[in-house]
């Protein structure tokens, strides 16, 4: 039994260092870890800047801020913190190595920056002839106001008239015009215009107008 009870021994007491050992290297590098935190702002405007990107350099441990310019995660003491944003100067800072707490907050203003890019001539012909040759022979589509002008000619309007049936209102109107006229002629001889002179003296204008000759209409091209 001997023979097998030390070796046993001898491996338990091997795991069990071995296991002081690995709680005694974690402690060491959790007391390394600390809690990042901090607000990214404005330099100028004190206003917050959303979605910059704040990583720890070297490391893929690294988060974004939010719409209110806040940010945290995980980094260790010592980290260099790189953070950019579109628009901005890129900043940096570093997390103290001596801190005495797991924890460490910043408030991190960004400078504008500014790019200026160079200029740029865009030509869509090769040759400044050609420009003016498409230039010259354009066709301008009519504007709303002359689109109007051309819908309201009088020659038009009158062409138009001239061939274009009554509608439903004008009907109506023509018609309660006829049962007025016959009612209010009941029981008697609706008058002749043929008598009336008046009616004559519109004839004889209406002839020298040329009212009755048969117009000819022009052809469209």
């Amino acid at each position: 039994m001997s023979r097998i009870v030390k070796p046993v021994l001898f491996l338990w007491i091997i795991l069990l260092l071995h296991t002081l050992i690995a709680q005694a290297q974690s402690s060491v590098k959790n007391n390394d870890l600390v809690q990042f935190s901090g607000v990214v702002m404005e330099a100028d405007s004190i206003q917050p800047v959303f979605y910059a990107t704040v990583k720890a350099k070297g490391t893929a441990r690294g988060t974004s801020s939010d719409v209110n310019g806040f940010f945290s995660f995980v980094a260790k003491k010592g980290d260099t913190i790189g953070i950019t944003a579109v628009g901005y100067q890129p900043t940096e800072l570093l997390i103290p190595k001596d801190l005495a707490e797991n924890q460490y907050s910043v408030i991190q203003f960004m400078e504008k920056d500014t790019i200026l890019l160079p200029a740029a001539t865009v030509y869509p012909w090769p040759k400044p002839i050609e420009l003016k040759e498409v230039f010259l022979s354009i066709e301008i589509p009519d504007d709303d106001l002359q689109r109007a002008r051309r819908n309201l000619d009088r020659e038009k309007m009158r062409e138009i008239g001239e061939t274009l049936a009554m509608d439903g209102r004008e009907n109506f109107k023509f018609q309660t015009q006829q049962y007025a006229q016959k009612a209010y002629y009941a029981g008697q001889y609706p008058p002749m215009n043929i008598f009336n002179p008046f009616a004559w003296v519109e004839f004889f204008k209406a002839l020298k107008r040329g009212d009755f000759k048969k117009k000819k209409r022009r052809r469209k091209k």
